[in-house]
């Protein structure tokens, strides 16, 4: 004699519609934040064509001041009586340069540094921030 069991044995399935829910949930997540992470500064416009050589990019001349009061001139070690000397030969014809100054740098070690950058013929300083 062969008792039934109370219960039958069902097995179980994995259901694919919620997971494929959950994907389009975190594909869509994903866009919006890289979307949002970028920057579009700029208006769409409809651009001629043309076959003019492309610009070289040069990369700016940084003067760094650090908080102990050293001076770097493009990541090289340099002193404030050969900053000018230094930055003469590296300026060419650009005349502007990019002050990376330390928060707890003293101002009359960045002001001193900026000095001899105008005394090597620099025209314009462009103070560089942290974003918020």
């Amino acid at each position: 004699m062969k008792l039934k069991r109370g219960r039958e044995y069902r097995r179980g399935r994995i259901e694919i519609i919620p997971m494929i829910d959950v994907m389009f949930f975190l594909l869509v997540t994903f866009m919006l934040a890289s979307l949002s992470m970028q920057s579009l500064n700029s208006v769409a416009v409809n651009l001629p064509q043309g076959d003019a050589p492309s610009l070289s990019h040069n990369e700016p001349v940084t003067l760094t001041i650090t908080k102990e009061s050293r001076l770097l001139l493009n990541k090289t070690p340099v002193t404030l009586a050969a900053l000018a000397f230094a930055l003469k030969p590296i300026l060419g014809d650009k005349r502007e340069v990019v002050v990376n100054a330390d928060r707890g740098a003293p101002e009359g070690a960045v002001v001193e540094a900026m000095l001899q950058a105008r005394r090597a013929g620099v025209e314009q300083f462009l103070i560089a921030v942290k974003r918020n």
